[in-house]
């Protein structure tokens, strides 16, 4: 009898355990744990408030180069000033970044300008993106030297008199890298 009493209760509460009321509690109880622990776990993504974010200070005075070695392991071989941009046509784009606007200036003639003002901007990592309507720009440092990769998605831009080269350095690095002389150019 003894043994018929304890079967019985280890049945009853076996099914109690199993009761879908139960279930329904368990879960839930789990489920709010479970998204309190990966709130706390998660890290907390980046704000882009547009007064607490700040747009580095080397893209004030950016400066276009060249991919002109890319077999070098030194990246001031690597990447160097472009001659024909530079000296010939005179038509490479420096580039200006602060929180107010982008301006693209030509190389030759720093009244031959272009600028945008309606932006918006945020940074993931190594990585600052700009967006206008028509067009995102993303500039990736790709190097610490400083080189910095432009892309441009959207709509393409067309400059008159200003191309945009694919990468740039700080105008402060720029004496660091490979020159090329200009020769009888005025560039």
């Amino acid at each position: 009898m003894k043994n018929l009493i304890i079967s019985l209760s280890m049945v009853t509460a076996l099914l109690a355990s199993c009761s879908p009321a139960t279930d329904k509690k368990v879960e839930k109880s789990t489920t709010t744990d479970t998204r309190k622990e990966v709130e706390n776990s998660a890290p907390e993504p980046m704000k882009n408030d547009q007064a607490t974010l700040e747009i580095p200070a080397d893209f004030s005075t950016l400066v276009p180069i060249d991919l002109l070695n890319n077999k070098s392991a030194n990246v001031y071989d690597k990447y160097g000033i472009e001659f024909s941009g530079n000296c010939y046509s005179c038509d490479l784009t420096s580039l200006s970044i602060t929180k107010k606007h982008i301006r693209w200036t030509n190389v030759c003639d720093e009244k031959d300008t272009f600028d945008i003002d309606d932006f918006s901007y945020s940074n993931e990592g190594n990585k600052t993106i700009f967006k206008t309507p028509e067009r995102t720009y993303i500039l990736t440092q790709i190097d610490k030297a400083p080189v910095y990769e432009l892309v441009i998605e959207g709509e393409k831009l067309e400059l008159k008199n200003k191309r945009i080269s694919r990468y740039f350095t700080t105008k402060k690095a720029l004496p660091l890298f490979t020159e090329h002389d200009c020769g009888d150019f005025e560039g």
